[in-house]
């Protein structure tokens, strides 16, 4: 009872809720960036179509970023200075790419049609840097930060694995949105995307444990690799059912076209969560622990008060705009 009389559990929930906005953050805006680098290999008609697929949803994804940030920001203010600090540049890479995609969003839509072709260049480069600085941060926050060439490559390993992922979201998005000529090669990047994703569990898998002594006694000692063997074998068994249901689509009367994209959503749940397990108690690893680098909890108060406000209204909003746009895309259009 102790915990909840000194205030301790506070920097518990927040943090809780900052790894839950970060989690819906990557399903959501993951299959978004994941269509915007399939784009390049779409033909200009099928571009219009995927553009249609995420066009009412796109905006609001990002708001989950937002609201992540602005939780490790407002509530956890020692490690975003950590964090900030030793990932400025590709912050700044990421933000580019967040804008160079929205201005060419629109302007793809009104442009001519001779400069069409450079506002989807475009699109897709933001895609691609976007989602590329998203996993290189993940690298570098994996490994505590280390400086050094390793270092540096294996976050820039991360940062291409990080792309397949959100491919493979992207295309069961697409899976599941389309029909056609584009539903099939959808399911072709999907199962090209599957391989990239599972190279990318498995390095993350490994060098986590690896890079830090405590990681690797909270997963290989008794009994907790009793408990956390779950996580694994459920991830590896989501995996295998992506391929079964690849190899099987499309089917007649498009049934099952929204199983890739379901349970793609559960491998990236499963990987969060086993992430999340690891660097417990801390939210910078091997650093800064997260009761440690929180606010003072009289302020957290009155920050849970406008989360719990502010969340349910993302929340409704979220699901509102998937219920009335459900169903398969068309071409986006601002006429």
């Amino acid at each position: 009872m102790e915990i909840f009389a000194n205030g301790a559990w506070l920097p518990l929930i927040f943090a809780f809720l900052m790894g839950l906005s970060m989690l819906i953050y990557s399903v959501l805006d993951g299959y978004d960036l994941g269509v915007g680098v399939l784009m390049r290999r779409a033909t200009d008609e099928e571009k219009d179509r995927m553009i249609g697929s995420i066009g009412p949803f796109w905006d609001a994804n990002e708001t989950w970023l937002v609201l992540g940030v602005g939780i490790l920001l407002i509530a956890f203010p020692l490690a975003h200075g950590v964090i900030l600090t030793n990932l400025y540049l590709p912050v700044a890479f990421m933000l580019i790419g967040l804008v160079l995609r929205g201005v060419a969003f629109d302007f793809r839509a009104k442009a001519k049609i001779s400069h069409k072709a450079v506002w989807n260049r475009v699109f897709f480069g933001g895609s691609l840097v976007t989602g590329f600085a998203q996993g290189y941060m993940l690298g570098g926050y994996i490994l505590g930060f280390k400086e050094g060439w390793l270092a540096i490559g294996f976050a820039v390993l991360v940062g291409f694995c990080v792309i397949a992922g959100y491919c493979l979201i992207g295309a069961g998005w697409l899976i599941m949105k389309t029909d056609g000529e584009l539903q099939r090669k959808a399911v072709k990047w999907a199962k090209l995307s599957l391989r990239g994703t599972v190279i990318a569990i498995a390095l993350i898998s490994l060098a986590t444990p690896l890079v830090s002594p405590r990681i690797f006694e909270k997963w290989f000692t008794m009994p907790s690799i009793l408990f956390l063997l779950p996580i694994p074998v459920l991830t590896a068994g989501l995996v295998v059912m992506i391929e079964v249901m690849l190899r099987r689509l499309p089917m007649v009367g498009d049934r099952f076209c929204w199983v890739p994209f379901a349970l793609t959503v559960g491998v990236f749940v499963l990987c969060f969560g086993g992430l999340a397990f690891s660097f417990y108690p801390y939210i910078v690893p091997d650093q800064l622990k997260i009761v440690d680098a929180a606010s003072a909890p009289e302020s957290l108060v009155i920050i849970l008060v406008g989360a719990l406000v502010v969340l349910p209204v993302l929340i409704g909003y979220t699901f509102l705009a998937y219920k009335i746009f459900h169903g398969k895309a068309k071409d986006l259009s601002y006429d």
